[in-house]
């Protein structure tokens, strides 16, 4: 059996993006799409979806695919093959009918900031929808203060930092509190302080309001905080692996076949595993390692 296949027999017993009585909000099935260029992404393998107040991650090398999917579930790209369904349509055809219902931060936010002003970059959604000014402004406000970022309104956007921009365009998406998040390397150029508070902030939107996000990202140890399941797609966007990230991160046999590196805990806790079979199961965050260690020291060190 190559890794391959057996991922996918592995994954396909641990199905826990899509459960039982959970609203599927996305669903991509075997989605191919060729570029002008002549290069070619094929989504297929597995399904992937996404379940109604889930954090879903998508994992790849460079020129997987990542991109792609997420431009396919917003309608930016229609697939040649296979079938796209969001929020029960197709985002390519039917984009007027949900667009309101979904929010998107984009990798290059410079993209996303047009406006004189943070304050109107971000009240710029729901004026476009014609409603009241002072509803407007009561959105507004309080987006710019779920980010942290009130003293912003009256800055000129490009004149921000890196991480300043990410913050304003995810206040942009989330002004119409919407269904489905889809956000496209949402830590890039942002501090520590800011990455973690940005976690917390993605945990308690999906626990509170059920709001669904899906997210690529490179920044591979952030995937066990963040995400609540995650899909591995190798070069060419075949989707490998999918499941929960301790799940994801205990193939390691697969992630190197993509050319991914394990978060630092997975690869460390593996190690160990080499080095000596009594050690403990792989742990992913920082907590769970320092309750795996000490209980495995004292296991070596007190006496029968």
């Amino acid at each position: 059996m190559t890794p391959e296949s057996s991922a996918t027999n592995v994954a396909a017993g641990h199905d826990h993006a899509h459960t039982e009585g959970c609203e599927t909000v996305v669903r991509v099935s075997c989605v191919k799409h060729s570029y002008e260029d002549g290069s070619h992404v094929d989504l297929c393998g597995l399904d992937f979806t996404a379940d109604k107040g889930s954090r879903v991650a998508i994992l790849g090398p460079n020129g997987a695919g990542k991109t792609t999917m997420l431009f396919h579930i917003l309608g930016i790209l229609a697939p040649q093959e296979g079938t796209v369904e969001v929020l029960g349509a197709d985002p390519s055809r039917q984009w007027p009918l949900i667009r309101r219902r979904i929010g998107v931060v984009l990798q290059n936010v410079d993209e996303q900031l047009i406006s004189p002003t943070v304050f109107d970059d971000v009240a710029f959604s729901p004026r476009q929808y014609g409603l009241p000014e002072a509803e407007v402004r009561s959105m507004t406000g309080t987006a710019l203060a779920l980010l942290g970022i009130e003293d912003l309104g009256d800055r000129v956007p490009h004149n921000l930092s890196g991480g300043e921009k990410r913050k304003v365009a995810l206040a942009g998406a989330l002004v119409m509190e919407p269904e489905l998040l889809v956000l496209d390397e949402p830590f890039e150029g942002l501090d520590p302080t800011s990455r973690e508070s940005l976690i917390a902030l993605l945990a308690r939107l999906a626990e509170e309001r059920r709001m669904t996000i899906v997210m690529s990202t490179h920044d591979i140890d952030t995937v066990p905080e963040f995400a609540d399941y995650a899909y591995v797609l190798q070069q060419g966007g075949r989707i490998v692996l999918k499941g929960t990230p301790a799940e994801v991160f205990g193939r390691v046999d697969v992630m190197a076949s993509g050319n991914i590196r394990p978060p630092i805990l997975a690869e460390l806790f593996a190690r160990l595993r080499e080095a000596d079979a009594s050690a403990p199961a792989p742990a992913l965050t920082i907590p769970e390692a320092v309750t795996a260690l000490e209980a495995w020291r004292r296991r070596t060190t007190e006496p029968d």
